[in-house]
């Protein structure tokens, strides 16, 4: 049976894998058993997707990223350049941890910038947007924008990736879609 995605010829695709049509792994990246991702990913250099981690459809991978055990990215989800996840809050070498990893789910459009950190145990919301090398430990509202070490507050974001401005009414539009949002209660959502 032909492939429906593909993968450049020096990527390692363990056996056990689920992985949909339209799917790119490239160059040195491996695949370990028991992942699901989906279709029309993108997977970049040297990337390495841990056992029974889950990526939606459309997720973004770039260029050395390490996704462990007990992830779950959903739809439309950017990670960038050097970006990691962990998955034990207290590692130890001489201390085995399998079997106790703590899951994180990222949510759909979320962004996460090159060289951030998200330790395990968290969700980030729908189109958050993490700031590149932020180290994330708290979960992060939808449409967030969250920067620095440790990560802290620093605005909203539409889904088009642009820093929303509320008015007096708790109205923002993003500049590039139109797309109109209010805040109410500390909670940004869409309402068109």
């Amino acid at each position: 049976m032909e492939k429906s995605y593909f993968a450049h010829e020096t990527a390692v695709i363990d056996e056990g894998c689920v992985i949909g049509e339209g799917t790119k792994i490239w160059h040195f990246s491996h695949i370990m058993s028991g992942c699901h991702i989906g279709g029309h990913c993108n997977i970049g250099q040297n990337v390495v997707v841990s056992p029974e981690v889950t990526l939606g459809n459309n997720v973004k991978v770039q260029n050395n990223v390490s996704i462990y055990t007990g992830v779950i990215c959903e739809d439309d989800v950017f990670l960038g350049p050097s970006m990691v996840f962990t998955n034990v809050i207290n590692p130890r070498s001489g201390v085995n941890r399998r079997g106790q990893y703590i899951p994180t789910l990222v949510k759909k459009g979320a962004s996460i910038g090159a060289n951030a950190t998200i330790v395990c145990g968290i969700t980030i919301g729908e189109y958050a947007f993490i700031g590149a090398g932020a180290v994330v430990t708290k979960n992060v509202k939808p449409y967030a924008l969250v920067i620095g070490n440790p990560a802290r507050f620093a605005g909203w974001m539409s889904e088009f990736g642009h820093k929303l401005k509320f008015n007096d009414e708790g109205i923002a539009i993003c500049p590039e879609s139109n797309q109109r949002y209010q805040i109410e209660n500390d909670e940004v959502k869409k309402i068109d």
